[in-house]
């Protein structure tokens, strides 16, 4: 649960998950005028609580257009 300072090309043995989950997002600014992206993940169904924020990221307009750039080239967009 913070604000991303960068994006980096990971080096990580991962997989898709199983599961899929919900995500909510707003906009927020902060006191200078700054504007961010909030993104909020909930719990799968399988999640054996009622749902609840699990994750939360939150972006800078940097860190959002790097991250446009990056689904533009990963998904050929």
């Amino acid at each position: 649960m913070a604000r991303l300072r960068s994006l980096e090309p990971g080096t990580q043995a991962v997989r898709v998950h199983p599961t899929e989950v919900d995500c909510f997002y707003q906009a927020l600014t902060d006191q200078s005028g700054q504007k961010y992206l909030h993104l909020t993940t909930f719990g799968s169904d399988e999640r054996q609580s009622t749902p609840k924020s699990s994750q939360s990221l939150q972006l800078d307009e940097a860190a959002a257009r790097q991250l446009i750039q990056i689904m533009r080239d990963t998904f050929g967009l």
